[in-house]
């Protein structure tokens, strides 16, 4: 069985299927926000989002952060590390695709499980 949970006009936030959890990408809505700010944002979003799915940080395996540009990576990377303790660190990539839109500076995707 397949569950969607969040639903927009044009997707679902959040997708689980065989206890795997998937969540769109996510930014923050505040594109005032510095790197940090907008990590924090987002970080808040995708706890409530894996929380709609049955799931928490504890159990990410995989996420794909997208930056508008590589040199907000240590910044964004401390805010990550403050947010995940080491032990559930999931894999991870960053890359910088260009623009995110207005003043967007982070989206996030990620895989977790139940």
């Amino acid at each position: 069985m397949t569950n969607r949970y969040l639903p927009t006009p044009v997707l679902n936030r959040v997708v689980e299927k065989d206890g795997l959890v998937f969540v769109g990408g996510t930014a923050c809505d505040d594109t005032s926000l510095d790197i940090a700010g907008q990590t924090r944002q987002t970080i808040a979003k995708l706890e409530t989002y894996l929380e709609a799915a049955g799931s928490d940080k504890s159990k990410l395996l995989f996420a794909t952060i997208y930056l508008s540009d590589l040199s907000l990576k240590p910044a964004m990377s401390d805010v990550w590390a403050e947010w995940i303790p080491a032990e559930s660190l999931p894999a991870r990539a960053t890359i910088c695709p260009g623009d995110l839109g207005p003043g967007v500076l982070i989206e996030v995707t990620l895989i977790a499980y139940k």
